[in-house]
């Protein structure tokens, strides 16, 4: 796993892209028993080189029920990006993560954790990638059916900031998804009292 997290750290293949340059931003280690998917690392994240280091990660953190030791102890949590540095800024926030590093390095990576109990997808551009052939499409009605998805795959909005409407549109969400996105993190990561 040293290995192969040092390849990608190194990797350059969408640099030219990439309006920041290349900061590759994940943690792993075989021993994860739960992997966060999400997008792309924002501009905070890229220049600190911690994962979820923002307002998002609070809120995911906060979903989630753990602190930030349980969140970053890499030997309970993975965090596998869709696209692993930060792909610049669009005219409404920041655009798409690049599509180089999933076929490039999730499969190498996913196939060497040796203990997932549950993969998290977070936000639009991992469920199209990791649920292709899902007749539902869309983000809201896949976090309506997230009972469907277990208990390989765990699918959530994306908690950032921007997200807030989509929030006050959907109570549901609080008050039936994210406790049961607790109980299993919990559950999981042996925290349930």
């Amino acid at each position: 796993m040293r290995e192969l997290l040092a390849e990608i750290k190194k990797c350059k293949a969408c640099e030219s892209k990439l309006s920041h340059g290349c900061n590759p931003v994940l943690k792993a280690d075989i021993n994860s028993k739960i992997v966060i998917i999400g997008q792309a690392p924002g501009i905070i994240v890229h220049k600190t080189g911690i994962p979820w280091n923002d307002k998002s990660g609070d809120t995911l953190r906060k979903w989630m029920g753990i602190d930030t030791t349980v969140f970053y102890d890499e030997k309970l949590i993975s965090i596998i990006p869709m696209g692993f540095c930060y792909p610049g800024k669009g005219k409404t926030g920041d655009l798409p993560p690049r599509k180089e590093c999933a076929p490039l390095w999730h499969s190498k990576l996913l196939t060497s954790l040796n203990n997932v109990e549950l993969i998290l997808l977070v936000g639009a551009y991992a469920q199209a990638h990791y649920l292709q052939n899902d007749s539902l499409k869309n983000v809201t009605n896949r976090v309506m059916n997230f009972e469907s998805y277990l208990p390989k795959y765990f699918v959530l909005p994306h908690p950032s900031p921007r997200n807030n409407i989509w929030m006050k549109k959907n109570p549901w969400f609080h008050r039936e998804v994210v406790p049961q996105l607790r109980f299993q993190v919990r559950s999981i990561l042996k925290l349930l009292k």
